[in-house]
C-alpha cells in the first residue's frame, strides 16, 4: 500500500453491490426470471441486470478503485469521482430495471426509463474508465495491463447495452435491430468474459501474491494469458459485429473466441499453480482457500461447456454454464476476496495510524475465521447443487438452491459487518490511545 491511500467509498461500493446481491437471490427464490422464465425474457432481463451491473461490476469498481492504485504505486487519478460514478450507476440501474419491468407488463411500459438508464450508466461507467484508465494508462504494467484491457471491454459492453435500451424503446434505426437480433452473445462475451473476467484475473494476481508473500507471476507468462483473452474478446465483439453484418459466419466466430477463451483459462490456471507453489505463507487463509474453490468452479464452467458442445447440448444448458460462471467463479471469488479486503481496510485504517506507538492486534486477529467458514461452504455447496438443478431442469430445485445460497451470503455479510465493527478484536487491543473506530461504509478522510 505503498505511496496510495484508503480509498474513501470502496466501503460503500461494497455495500451497495451486497444489497443487490440480495436482491438478485430473492428474485431466484421468487421465481422471477430464468429458469422459471425464457433468457430473453423482460424478467430474465431484469434478474441479469441486477446480478452483472449491481453485485459484480458495483463490487468490482470499487476494488478497483482502491488497487488500481496499489498496482501502479500512484494516488487515484480523482478521488472525488467515486461517489457521483456510484450515484449514477445505481440511479441508472433502477431505471433500466423498471423500464425491463415496464416491457413485461410488471409495471406501466414507461419505455423511455430505458435509454434514461443507458444515458445514466453510460455516464458513471465513464467516470469510472476515465478515473481509473487515467491511473493505470502511464505505468501499464503487470495486473494493471489486465484492467486496461477489462475497461476497454467495459466500453464495449456499455456500448452494446445502450444500443440495445435506444432499440427496445422503439427508437428507428436498422443498425440496433440487427445487432439487437444477434448481437446479444457479442454484449455477454464482452461483459463477462472481458470487463469481469479479465479485470478479476488481474487484480487476483496481486492480490495473491500480496496475501501468501508470493513471488509475482512473471511477466511473459502474465502477458500469454492477457493476450489470449484480449483475442478471445476482439474475435468475438469485432469478428463478432462483421459476421452480423455479413449475415453469416457467426457461429464461426463464437467458436474461435470460446477456444481462445479455454486456452486463457488454461494460461490462467498456470499462473495460479506458480503462484500457490512459490508462496512463503504455507497456512492458507480463508480467503485463499475459498479463491481455490471458485477456481474450481472456474475450471468445473470450462469443463462443462466442452461437454455440452461436444453433446450438441450447449444451447439447451446455457443458462447453468452461466450460472456456474458467474455464481461459482465469478462472485464466488469477489466474496472471498472482500471478506479479506475488508479486514485488511480496516486494519490500516484503524491501527496503521498507531502502528509502533501503541499495541496493536494482527489483521489475522479482526475475523473469526472458523466461524465464518461455514457461511462460505454453504454458498458453494448451493451454487454448485443450483447447477446441477439447472442442468436436469429443475426449476423448483433450483429455487431451493437459491435460498441456501441467500442463507450463506447472509452469514457472510454479517462476518463482514462484524469485521468492520471490531467485534472479533479483543477488548484490550480494540482501540488503542489515537485510534478511532472505522464508519461501516465509508473509510475516514
Amino acid at each position: 500500500m505503498i505511496g496510495t491511500g484508503i480509498s474513501r467509498w470502496t466501503m460503500s461500493y461494497f455495500a451497495m453491490a451486497l444489497a443487490w446481491l440480495f436482491v438478485a437471490l430473492a428474485l431466484m427464490v421468487a421465481g422471477l426470471g430464468f429458469p422459471a422464465a425464457h433468457l430473453a425474457s423482460p424478467d430474465t432481463l431484469v434478474l441479469v441486470h441486477v446480478v452483472c451491473i449491481g453485485w459484480l461490476s458495483v463490487a468490482m469498481c470499487g476494488a478497483l478503485f482502491q488497487f488500481v492504485p496499489v498496482l501502479v504505486a500512484k494516488p487515484l487519478f480523482s478521488e472525488r469521482w467515486a461517489l457521483p460514478a456510484l450515484g449514477l450507476l445505481t440511479a441508472g440501474l433502477a431505471s433500466l430495471l423498471a423500464g425491463f419491468l415496464g416491457l413485461g407488463g410488471r409495471l406501466p411500459a414507461w419505455l423511455w426509463l430505458l435509454p434514461l438508464g443507458a444515458v445514466l450508466l453510460v455516464g458513471g461507467f465513464g467516470l469510472v474508465v476515465v478515473d481509473l484508465g487515467l491511473t493505470a494508462w502511464l505505468r501499464p504494467v503487470g495486473p494493471a495491463r489486465f484492467v486496461l484491457v477489462g475497461l476497454a471491454s467495459l466500453c464495449a459492453t456499455v456500448a452494446f447495452g445502450a444500443m440495445f435500451a435506444f432499440t427496445h424503446a422503439g427508437w428507428p434505426g436498422s443498425i440496433g435491430e440487427t445487432i439487437l437480433t444477434s448481437g446479444v452473445p457479442l454484449h455477454a462475451i464482452a461483459g463477462l468474459g472481458g470487463w469481469l473476467t479479465l479485470t478479476a484475473m488481474g487484480v487476483s494476481y496481486r492480490l495473491l501474491s500480496m496475501f501468501m508473500l508470493s513471488p509475482d507471476v512473471e511477466d511473459r507468462k502474465s502477458s500469454m494469458t492477457l493476450a489470449a483473452g484480449a483475442l478471445a474478446v476482439a474475435v468475438a465483439v469485432i469478428g463478432g459485429i462483421v459476421a452480423i453484418w455479413l449475415v453469416s459466419g457467426l457461429n464461426v466466430v463464437l467458436s474461435i473466441a470460446a477456444v481462445l477463451g479455454l486456452a486463457t483459462a488454461a494460461l490462467y490456471g498456470r499462473d495460479l499453480i506458480g503462484i500457490f507453489s512459490g508462496r512463503k505463507r504455507r497456512q492458507l487463509e480463508l480467503n485463499t482457500r475459498m479463491a481455490v474453490l471458485s477456481f474450481a468452479s472456474l475450471a468445473a464452467a470450462g469443463l462443462l461447456g466442452v461437454v455440452l458442445v461436444l453433446t450438441g447440448a450447449f444451447a439447451a444448458h446455457v443458462g447453468a454454464f452461466t450460472f456456474l460462471a458467474v455464481f461459482g467463479w465469478l462472485s464466488g471469488l469477489v466474496l472471498a476476496k472482500l471478506y479479506k479486503i475488508v479486514a485488511f481496510l480496516t486494519w490500516l485504517e484503524t491501527y496503521g495510524p498507531v502502528m509502533g506507538r501503541a499495541p496493536t492486534p494482527r489483521v489475522q486477529d479482526l475475523v473469526a475465521e472458523a466461524r465464518a467458514s461455514k457461511w462460505f461452504v454453504i454458498y458453494y455447496v448451493a451454487v454448485w447443487f443450483g447447477t446441477l438443478t439447472l442442468v436436469a431442469g429443475q426449476a423448483s430445485l433450483f429455487r431451493a438452491a437459491a435460498a441456501m445460497m441467500t442463507v450463506g451470503l447472509a452469514g457472510i455479510v454479517r462476518e463482514v459487518i462484524r469485521t468492520r465493527r471490531l467485534a472479533d478484536v479483543a477488548r484490550s487491543l480494540r482501540f488503542p490511545d489515537g485510534a478511532c473506530a472505522p464508519h461501516l461504509l465509508f473509510a475516514r478522510a
